[in-house]
This record gives structure tokens, C-alpha cells and sequence, in this order.
């Protein structure tokens, strides 16, 4: 049996692979993770391209979960949706 992939697991890739801070809204059951990923190499990219990125560093991780979805911000792009949504 796969083990069970984990917020901490997630974050530690992302923040190895894309050098990002993640945000798991998912609720924290395990199988389906909801991120908001933030990386300055998301700079110059439109939002295919972004998805990509994290898609391909977390290929194997995904592989093992029922669904993953991700919002993705350069950290300018995250700063202004803070400021405008204060309780995210």
C-alpha cells in the first residue's frame, strides 16, 4: 500500500522543488488536496504554464491522491490578493 500523502510532504516538494510556500485548504483528509501555491518562478508565466510546473514537481505525489487542484501566484500577485482578501 502507497503512503499517505500529507500536507508536510506537499509543502517540503514544493518547497525543494519551486522553492514555494503552500497553503493546503483542503481541509486536511489526506486524499484530495485544494493549494495555493506562491513562487517567484512564476514570473513571466501565464497560468498553463504554472500549472505544468507544479504538475511536473509533484508528479509522483499526485499520482497517489484522489484529486489535487491549485491556485498559483508570483509572490506580487499573492501580496495584492491578501490586501484585498484579508481572511484568506
Amino acid at each position: 500500500m502507497a503512503a499517505r500523502i500529507t500536507t508536510k510532504m506537499l509543502e517540503q516538494a514544493l518547497k525543494e522543488r519551486l522553492d514555494a510556500i503552500i497553503q493546503d485548504v483542503s481541509g486536511g483528509c489526506g486524499n484530495a488536496f485544494r493549494c495555493q501555491v506562491v513562487s517567484e518562478r512564476f514570473c513571466n508565466m501565464n497560468l498553463l504554464a504554472r500549472h505544468r510546473l507544479v504538475n511536473a514537481a509533484l508528479k509522483e505525489e499526485i499520482n497517489k491522491l484522489h484529486a489535487f487542484s491549485q491556485e498559483d501566484y508570483t509572490p506580487e500577485e499573492w501580496s495584492k490578493l491578501q490586501q484585498n482578501n484579508p481572511t484568506e
